[in-house]
């Protein structure tokens, strides 16, 4: 058996891995997928939230698990997973980023963007107030997020997205070869990605490289839209 730690990304909950969740656990697996805070169901005040907020609420997952998880990052929550395996990389056997932000230390995906020819394709359809909350604009949902998965997909999305805290956004990672760099990684690439297209994913890849790459033809949220071949390759890294 294999427990696998499933990280949301932006405006998200643990709910976004709903689909591939009863497939692994029918394989025999443990699959844990955690709100982080402020997101899903998640009370805590958007003011409080930082990235080692995000990071502290992995943290706590991976110390009750019995032995070393495979721990996944779906978009933004590559930073989470990045900065907990710097934290815990003895807990973690596998780090899989599903169309996730893969950076090295010292950057953040503000910084990343910033240093790109285009604004983030998700950013662009945001709206961010003075106290730092950015809320994704729904109607944008089927275009940029879910753009090749099942309307029930999307629907769920609507009705359950949260804002997020702009400032995880800009916090720099701080990760050492000696402990973030010695844990195996994987990506799983979205070809149909509008929110981080395959050429930013693929950037990012060449900079950090993976001892794999997995291809989906699928946009940002792979679990859902190719959620058939998602359960097969984590059922393989298992």
């Amino acid at each position: 058996m294999t427990t696998f730690v499933l990280i949301h990304g932006a405006f998200s909950g643990g709910w976004s891995w709903d689909p591939v969740r009863g497939p692994l656990t029918m394989a025999g697996h443990e699959v844990i997928t955690p709100d982080l805070p402020s997101q899903g169901d998640d009370q805590t005040p958007l003011s409080e939230i930082t990235l080692d907020r995000y990071c502290d609420r992995a943290v706590e997952v991976l110390d009750r698990c019995r032995e070393p998880v495979v721990l996944a990052g779906h978009s933004l929550g590559g930073i989470s997973i990045s900065q907990a395996a710097e934290r815990r990389p003895g807990r973690i056997k596998l780090l899989v980023y599903v169309a996730a932000f893969l950076l090295p230390d010292g950057s953040s995906p503000k910084h990343f963007w910033g240093n790109q020819p285009v604004q983030s394709p998700v950013i662009s359809h945001c709206d961010v107030s003075d106290d730092g909350v950015v809320t994704f604009r729904k109607e944008h949902i089927a275009g940029i997020i879910y753009n090749t998965s099942p309307q029930a997909a999307v629907e769920k999305a609507v009705r359950l997205q949260r804002p997020m805290a702009r400032k995880p956004l800009g916090t720099p990672l701080r990760l050492s070869e000696e402990n973030f760099g010695r844990v195996p990684r994987v990506y799983f690439e979205a070809l149909e990605d509008k929110a981080i297209p395959i050429e930013y994913q693929r950037k990012m890849v060449q900079a950090m490289p993976c001892g794999k790459v997995v291809t989906f033809a699928a946009d940002h949220a792979p679990m859902a839209s190719a959620t058939d071949q998602f359960v097969r390759e984590l059922l393989a890294l298992a």
